[in-house]
């Protein structure tokens, strides 16, 4: 429901726009506010967890999530869908990590691939999704059903968690690091919304002069994480090499991915005239790579490792991301299938090398904050992905001229961002030959 919720709105804009009576570019906040929410709050996700127990926090997540979807659904104007957003990404920022956190604390370490492998694939599948059930239920429904699917999928989550996830909690747990949280949830803020007032119109000075506030505000947190003694999220885990290269090159991997999903749904619907329906039907491919490389993905990882998947699986993305540019309204479909479905393979396969051997090694006490830095880093990124697929569409409009619009924007958007999965692939190529090798067969029978 979290990672669905994130872009699922974007075939739907311009149905919500004329139930509104405002343009559709104004629906980006909705889009905004739900992924900088999630941002702001994911840091205090461990601390909330430990303090007052997994299972309270996770089911109350799950509640604030699926009454905030009830309430989306009921909204009569921009202003009030976005305050509801909001309290989505509220709930979303405490469930997500936490669930996650449940699952690493009872996950042996010669079990993290498949662990992980499972935890993966909705973040993968729901931004596919996305697109394809919202011009479903746009076209055939109405958009409030975007959010009123939520709500039997919630109740359900609810049941099972209060049944199944222990309520473990840390006794001795210091105060929440509110400096710490407000440095960082300000950084961020200014960071994103810099990069959302570069692509709504504002002026160029205005969108700079807040980005830099934002990345003087996360220098700051930084520089005061790194001197308390109890800080909201751990930056000496960096001292790790494979969980230094895994958030930093995985940051590059996932805005490229992240992006791709709000980018292709509006080429086919803007620059090739498809419907919404059709549009986001044709994402589809994606999922189906993304599910169906899934049985081979840890075969792949014993038998090459995690290094050599790595470097692969982020350039082979960059490639498909080069093919994207060449996309146009005369493309063979198949065609079209046949490189959604390569990419989403090589996505996927990414997406669980990064996933799983960031983790690798962690010692078990610092699991809570290596998962809660990890997911911060994750959301800021994807959210990112967004807004930097926004950005560089942006630019290309103003690079391809007659007027910024059709084809020409796209294809300079798609291979701006072919470079970042290049940058991820050399970071990769940062890492030992065998790192990550406790994780596999190779490292359990090298023990």
């Amino acid at each position: 429901m979290e990672n669905l919720d994130g872009t699922i709105i974007v075939t739907a804009t311009e149905r919500m726009a004329r139930s509104f009576g405002v343009p559709a570019a104004d629906l980006n906040i909705t889009i905004a506010a739900y992924l900088l929410t999630l941002g702001v709050f994911i840091p205090a996700s461990g601390w909330m967890a430990d303090r007052f127990g997994a299972r309270t926090v996770f089911a109350g997540a799950i509640g604030l999530f699926t009454t905030a979807s009830a309430l989306c659904a009921l909204s009569t104007s921009l202003g009030e869908l976005t305050a509801t957003r909001v309290l989505q990404g509220l709930g979303g920022a405490m469930m997500v990590p936490v669930g996650r956190l449940v699952v690493l604390r009872a996950a042996d370490k010669r079990d993290l691939i498949k662990a992980v492998a499972y935890l993966t694939w909705p973040a993968l599948a729901a931004p596919v999704i996305a697109p394809a059930l919202g011009g479903v239920l746009t076209a055939y429904a109405s958009w409030r059903w975007i959010f009123i699917v939520n709500i039997p999928l919630g109740a359900v989550a609810l049941l099972v968690a209060l049944r199944t996830v222990p309520n473990s909690k840390s006794a001795d747990k210091p105060a929440l690091d509110w400096l710490g949280f407000l440095l960082s949830g300000a950084g961020t803020l200014s960071l994103v919304g810099g990069i959302e007032a570069a692509t709504d119109g504002v002026t160029w000075p205005a969108a700079l002069a807040t980005t830099a506030v934002g990345v003087a505000l996360l220098m700051a947190a930084v520089r005061h994480l790194r001197r308390s003694a109890q800080p909201l999220v751990d930056l000496r885990l960096f001292s790790l090499p494979t969980f230094r290269v895994t958030n930093l090159g995985g940051s590059c991997f996932r805005m490229a991915v992240g992006a791709a999903p709000f980018l292709l749904p509006l080429l086919f619907e803007e620059a090739f005239r498809w419907n919404a329906f059709k549009a986001g039907l044709s994402v589809v491919p994606l999922f189906v790579g993304n599910i169906g490389v899934k049985p081979v993905t840890t075969p792949v990882l014993h038998r090459f490792k995690f290094r050599t998947v790595l470097i692969t699986s982020c350039t082979a993305v960059s490639a498909t991301f080069v093919l994207f540019a060449t996309f146009t309204a005369t493309t063979p479909l198949l065609l079209v299938a046949t490189v959604l479905v390569c990419s989403g393979a090589f996505r996927s396969v990414g997406f669980s090398a990064f996933n799983t051997i960031v983790f690798a090694d962690v010692p078990a006490e610092q699991m809570s904050g290596a998962n809660t830095l990890t997911s911060t880093v994750q959301q800021l990124t994807m959210g990112l992905g967004v807004a930097i697929g926004a950005l560089a569409l942006s630019v290309g409009s103003r690079l391809a001229g007659a007027g910024g619009t059709g084809h020409g924007p796209f294809v300079v958007a798609f291979c701006l961002l072919a470079c970042l999965p290049l940058l991820a692939a050399a970071e990769s190529a940062s890492l030992e030959r065998h790192a990550g090798a406790q994780l596999t067969q190779w490292g359990q029978a090298r023990s």
